[in-house]
């Protein structure tokens, strides 16, 4: 790896342009990868907006060599769309950082790398689309990562930006925690209906239950999680502004395609892994 390591992003929607933005501000900018040649990306915050200059690549064979730190912010739904993008730009040496949603991220992601360390993440802010075409960043970024060597490189990618990373030796835990947070969000996509639902008594306890049911199987997945946390979990959501969304609900108001499984259908497969009867999943999913 060079001095000055290279780095690429595949997928610059509301994730990916949020990271694309704060490393923009380090001066880093990373090459931009997607499906749309947009321009430019913008990222509203409340302090202000930064502008990456494009252009968006649309077509990997303009990747003459592989990168240093390759970020992956797609849906796991368009991952085999950008398998033509992680050939181009993986090899051995890269580190492949996935920016994504579920415990499943390196198996989802090991077989297009060509032979890169996939290190999976978890995002811990809210970030949306907005109607024209910019994002608004609606907290503070925060990332966590497994204390890994691997992860040093993310590290010192994202240092001084405004993106805040924390390394955790029980990254298993800290992955099963959101992902129970990204189910339970699956009840605004059944009720088509924002963060405000959470604040009816009817829709707590559905959802308190659903909670507790996910904690079952994933401390049989070994996460050492505490039973105070479907509370937690809850009241995040019955604080939140009520206009809060997902990205879950807002691909099913536009009709695309859902990450159902990886968010809901993975309790289902785990509980009957594992024998834990999961009713409400079976109902959800």
């Amino acid at each position: 790896m060079s001095d000055h390591p290279t780095i690429a992003l595949i997928g610059p929607g509301a994730i990916g342009t949020t990271i694309a933005a704060v490393l923009h501000d380090a001066g880093r900018t990373p090459l931009l990868c997607g499906r749309t040649a947009h321009p430019e990306l913008r990222l509203r915050y409340d302090e202000g907006e930064t502008v990456v200059p494009g252009p968006v690549f649309t077509d990997p064979s303009v990747i003459t060599r592989p990168a240093d730190l390759v970020f992956v912010a797609v849906k796991t739904t368009q991952n085999s769309d950008s398998a033509g993008w992680l050939r181009a730009l993986c090899d051995e040496n890269t580190v492949v950082c996935a920016l994504q949603n579920g415990v499943e991220q390196k198996a989802q992601l090991e077989p297009l790398v060509s032979g890169a360390t996939v290190l999976p993440s978890v995002v811990w802010f809210p970030a949306q689309r907005e109607p024209d075409a910019s994002v608004w960043l609606r907290a503070k970024p925060r990332l966590t990562l497994p204390d890994a060597p691997q992860a040093q490189r993310v590290v010192e990618a994202l240092r001084d930006t405004r993106c805040a990373v924390e390394l955790s030796e029980d990254f298993a835990t800290v992955a099963w925690r959101k992902l129970l947070q990204n189910a339970v969000a699956g009840l605004m996509v059944l009720a088509n209906r924002r963060a405000g639902m959470f604040r009816r008594e009817d829709v707590s306890e559905l959802a308190l239950a659903y909670l507790r049911e996910g904690l079952t199987v994933a401390r049989a997945e070994g996460a050492k999680l505490n039973d105070d946390v479907a509370q937690e979990i809850l009241a995040n959501f019955q604080r939140a502004p009520v206009d809060l969304g997902t990205s879950i609900l807002a691909d099913r108001q536009a009709d695309r395609p859902m990450e159902w499984d990886i968010r809901n259908g993975v309790i289902q497969r785990y509980g009957r892994k594992h024998g834990i009867a999961v009713p409400i999943s079976d109902v959800v999913v």
